[in-house]
């Protein structure tokens, strides 16, 4: 039996991928300290908790397709305190922040149309695209210049007649780059030059470092016709298993072609929903010593790597990820080398090889992804595990 083009073309996770070596090594009594996944250890905030807790319907029932009025207003509630002017029928919730991109993909291209991405991007972006019939074209960004944007010409070299949207990850994820309200507006000129949608993953929005501040696509005036706001509670939260999102956007007859999409799924998770609603009240005193904690996380693995000899690295400026150049051929052969051949005290470290955050061949592979999501105890030891490991892996291959 033949399988379809899609399925044969669908990447499988670079994040997950390794797996496999990793469950290996722990049944091996090998306790792996995980960098390759953006899964935080931050307790989730107790009003979340105590929602799912205090649930008591008797009928577990479908919810509304756009999602449940009483979230729909808490979201209203909570994109006014980020300086976002959005009506509650300008906002469905999906079933995370992963349909929310598939919608928005869906609702803007056909099967063979094109999407802009700065390179490296979110890796499931692949995934989303692939499952669409879309062809990503990538914007190449480099380690050297902390993955900033290159000029509005090499933007606009890129655009095609198949091309119909630009999509951007504003604090970027896999890279933690932070663009400015000047990227921002001008991606937006470029768009709006060539009568293309912007979809802003916003995913990462409060964490900035060093007092910086987010500019939204919402935030662009008279852009309302080509602004597509997707987010997630996933991270915000840390809530990764609520998988929660939504799509947003004051474009009335693209909101009601996502309705369509989101009717065919029938409804969000409910009491996920009830869950998420219960954390739009938190302010400063959850966000301020939640971003000082990161800060403090992102500032010891950077300092870590750049103890290491050739390593190429900019300092991130937000979400909670270091994307590193290494002196080595092949990052994937590193971690699977860690997780299989390397371990002190028992102890080792996995990392996500980035090859697979690319859509250009070839490029990422000696690239690597690191999560600073452990407790800064577990990532100083994880740090020195990485450092020995690396240094142990270049005498081999040297």
């Amino acid at each position: 039996m033949k399988l379809s083009q899609r399925a044969l073309e669908i990447q499988a996770s670079p994040i997950r991928k390794l797996m496999p070596h990793a469950v290996a090594a722990k049944k091996r009594g090998i306790k792996i300290y995980h960098l390759n996944i953006g899964q935080p250890d931050i307790p989730t905030p107790q009003p979340m908790l105590d929602a799912y807790h205090s649930f008591s319907d008797k009928v577990l029932a479908y919810g509304p397709s756009q999602g449940l009025d009483i979230y729909r207003q808490g979201l209203v509630e909570y994109y006014a305190k980020c300086g976002i002017q959005l009506a509650e029928n300008e906002i469905i919730v999906t079933t995370a922040g992963s349909e929310a991109i598939t919608f928005a993909m869906m609702v803007v291209c056909g099967v063979g149309d094109e999407i802009l991405v700065p390179e490296p991007f979110y890796t499931n972006y692949n995934g989303f695209a692939t499952m669409a019939g879309i062809t990503l074209k990538p914007v190449t960004t480099f380690a050297e210049t902390g993955f900033q944007l290159p000029s509005d010409a090499e933007i606009e070299a890129r655009v095609t007649p198949r091309t119909k949207a630009i999509m951007v990850c504003n604090p970027g994820n896999p890279t933690g780059t932070v663009y400015s309200r000047e990227d921002i507006f001008r991606i937006a000129a470029i768009a709006k030059k060539h009568g293309l949608y912007v979809i802003s993953d916003e995913v990462y929005r409060e964490f900035l470092y060093e007092g910086l501040s987010h500019t939204s696509i919402m935030h662009v005036p008279d852009f309302e016709e080509n602004a597509i706001l997707v987010d997630s509670v996933s991270k915000r939260y840390s809530a990764c298993g609520a998988r929660i999102g939504c799509i947003a956007s004051k474009n009335k007859p693209l909101m009601e072609a996502a309705l369509k999409f989101a009717q065919a799924r029938l409804c969000p998770p409910t009491v996920d929903q009830l869950a998420a609603n219960a954390c739009v009240p938190l302010a400063d005193e959850f966000f301020v010593p939640l971003i000082a904690e990161y800060q403090a996380r992102r500032d010891l693995v950077y300092d870590a790597l750049m103890q290491i000899p050739g390593v190429v690295c900019v300092k991130p400026q937000g979400a909670f990820y270091i994307l590193v150049k290494l002196p080595v051929a092949d990052c994937e052969d590193f971690v699977t080398w860690l997780l299989n051949e390397f371990s002190i005290d028992g102890e080792t470290v996995m990392g996500a090889p980035a090859e697979g955050f690319y859509a250009t061949p070839g490029l990422g592979r000696n690239e690597m992804r690191l999560a600073y999501v452990l407790n800064k105890d577990d990532l100083a030891k994880a740090m020195h595990i990485f450092a020995k490991g690396f240094e142990a892996y270049k005498k081999l291959s040297s």
